[in-house]
């Protein structure tokens, strides 16, 4: 442990205040170092020049300029894994799709309890930032072939599970999907009330019906149903037709809502064709429910490495067998087409 390389941070923030927490929380981690701080992204590029760090975290609202055009400047000139650190606004969404890792909301300072939870989440998604060593994968423009021969029964469900990069990984896909495709839930690790500005972000953005989901919503035709920031998600079967239930409980594989309680509720609830569909992200979470799956004859796909922010959700599922068919990120929107055809 002591001969580990520690990850070197820039903290970039206006707030005097809001740098001295973040500094004096990582830093009490024995593999983090605090090279610098900046007040803004004038400053911050002058830092990057002279540090060298191996992950950033930000601000979004900042004077002069926010953090978003700095992410958007910095990443084609100098690739470093950005964390934004945000209150609680749709905008961190724009920062992910210029090309910032991941996002943690700022807490309320004047809550000791919430500042712990803070930087004890702050410090996991640094650690995972850390292991992005290249700059993203470029997004692929990409003309489907819609099959004229969907299967469209109400018996049909597709599951997606995603964590880090997961947000733009999932809007890629969605985005591409015409509004006759089977009826869609979604677990995405995703912090609360982000998960509902997310959904209304994508409901807005592709031709799909896109909401967060309650307990008791139907998995219809041309509809996504994502899971709460802070409450798993499961189907069960209401004759031909799926219904969500949404509920408060334990972290599975450190999280919640988790991919493996979704997935495992689709290979034991459903009748019809069933797809899952695994995505970038750290851990292990919706491996064993995705072989679960493949287990009871349902298709399964995963993303490739080379397209994946974090290649480890996917790849321990495809390590333990349960992904089918591995693809890169532009073109499982096709592969999905086909399989349900």
């Amino acid at each position: 442990m002591e001969n580990r390389k520690k990850i070197r941070v820039l903290i970039v923030d206006d707030s005097m205040m809001s740098r001295e927490v973040i500094r004096r929380g990582i830093s009490s981690d024995p593999l983090i170092e605090v090279v610098a701080l900046a007040g803004d992204p004038f400053e911050a590029r002058d830092k990057i020049l002279k540090f060298h760090p191996d992950v950033i975290t930000c601000d979004v609202e900042m004077p002069r300029m926010n953090g978003i055009e700095f992410v958007r400047r910095l990443l084609p000139q100098y690739f470093v894994p950005i964390v934004m650190v945000t209150t609680v606004s749709d905008a961190v969404f724009e920062a992910m799709e210029a090309g910032a890792i991941d996002f943690v909301a700022k807490p309320d300072i004047q809550s000791p309890k919430g500042v712990e939870e803070f930087i004890c989440d702050l410090v996991k998604r640094i650690k995972t930032a850390s292991t992005v060593k290249n700059a993203l994968p470029e997004k692929e423009n990409v003309t489907l072939k819609v099959p004229g021969n969907m299967i469209l029964g109400v018996d049909n469900i597709i599951a997606i599970g995603a964590s880090t990069g997961g947000t733009e990984a999932i809007y890629s896909i969605l985005r591409s999907l015409p509004p006759t495709i089977p009826g869609i839930v979604i677990a995405q690790h995703i912090p609360p009330v982000f998960s509902k500005m997310f959904a209304e972000r994508l409901d807005t953005q592709t031709s799909l019906k896109v909401k967060e989901a309650e307990t008791g919503d139907y998995v219809d035709q041309g509809t996504v149903l994502i899971a709460p920031g802070d409450r798993h998600m499961r189907i069960k079967r209401v004759g031909r037709r799926y219904q969500v239930e949404c509920f408060y409980g334990d972290k599975v594989n450190g999280h919640c809502p988790s991919v493996d309680v979704l997935f495992e509720s689709v290979a034991k609830e459903a009748s019809g064709s069933a797809v899952g569909i695994l995505l970038t992200g750290m851990g292990h979470d919706g491996a064993k429910g995705l072989l679960a799956m493949r287990c009871k004859g349902y298709r399964t796909i995963g993303q490739d490495e080379a397209s994946s922010i974090v290649y480890g959700m996917p790849k321990v599922a495809f390590d333990i067998g349960a992904v089918e068919i591995q693809a890169a990120l532009g073109c499982i929107p096709q592969v999905l087409l086909n399989l349900i055809s």
